[in-house]
């Protein structure tokens, strides 16, 4: 079911992880951004697609974790952007003999049998000085940025005020650092995608997470100020006072303090002399 957000914006909300598609109404056809996460939840998004007389006219993938480089043959052959780093992470991946064995063994149980990987991962990545995605409908600016994923973008959809972020500033996850083998700095490079968010965030008027609910008005500043201080409270080996863990974590969530736990053991033992 698609829930408009605002004008010419609409989300298709996931039943297990909550992913948000976010769908952008262009002159033609639409903007499809993060498609997922099982076959059956893509078919009904392109149905109610057709039925709006949106055909999908592009795609754009925020970033290369698996839940939002899917793709469905009901979505037809529109082409399907992402940053340059974003195409590259999947490209390597794919390269792999065995890569989709390797996709489907990281896959919540709950949806392994039910999630298409045949068209997974196929990006084109655009060249780095590009700042708006190339398609036929309003203006929507590309954020790219280092927190959370190679290649991680967040859309601004200019003209309607709506800032896709992605998988930051959600209300059900925490921030999820990236450091695959100790060489980078997850905290500072996570800082730096905030700064580039708060930055769009004066022209914003709903924010759209990847996973949880949207958020409107002055929650955007709040999610914001919320990631950053989870942010920080590692970086100082505190634990944070965050309402999306320990008691007060949304229920059936609770599997997020897991997250937690393995981030706040590894980043200690990191600062430790």
């Amino acid at each position: 079911m698609l829930t408009q957000v605002a004008d010419g914006v609409l989300v298709h909300q996931s039943e297990l992880l909550q992913n948000n598609t976010v769908v952008v109404q262009g002159r033609a056809g639409a903007l499809l951004i993060d498609p997922g996460i099982t076959g059956d939840e893509m078919a009904c998004l392109a149905n109610d697609l057709r039925e709006l007389g949106q055909p999908v006219a592009a795609g754009f993938s925020t970033h290369p974790d698996w839940d939002h480089v899917l793709w469905h043959a009901d979505f037809g052959e529109a082409p399907r952007y992402g940053t340059a780093r974003c195409a590259t992470y999947m490209r390597d991946l794919r390269s792999n003999p065995d890569w989709k064995a390797q996709v489907a063994e990281g896959l919540p149980p709950e949806i392994a049998e039910e999630t298409p990987l045949d068209l997974f991962g196929l990006i084109t990545g655009l060249p780095s000085e590009t700042t708006q995605v190339p398609w036929d409908g309003p203006k929507v600016r590309i954020i790219e940025h280092p927190a959370h994923a190679p290649g991680h973008a967040a859309l601004l959809i200019e003209e309607h005020r709506v800032l896709v972020a992605g998988d930051m500033l959600s209300d059900v996850f925490i921030p999820m650092l990236n450091d695959p083998d100790g060489t980078n700095d997850p905290i500072e490079e996570y800082l730096v995608g905030l700064r580039l968010l708060e930055d769009a965030a004066d022209d914003v008027e709903a924010l759209i997470p990847g996973h949880g609910s949207v958020a409107r008005a002055d929650e955007v500043r709040t999610r914001i100020e919320q990631d950053r201080a989870y942010v920080h409270a590692l970086r100082n080996a505190q634990s944070p006072n965050d309402p999306r863990l320990g008691s007060s974590a949304k229920p059936g969530w609770e599997w997020v303090n897991d997250i937690h736990e393995g981030q706040f053991q590894r980043f200690t033992q990191r600062s430790e002399p």
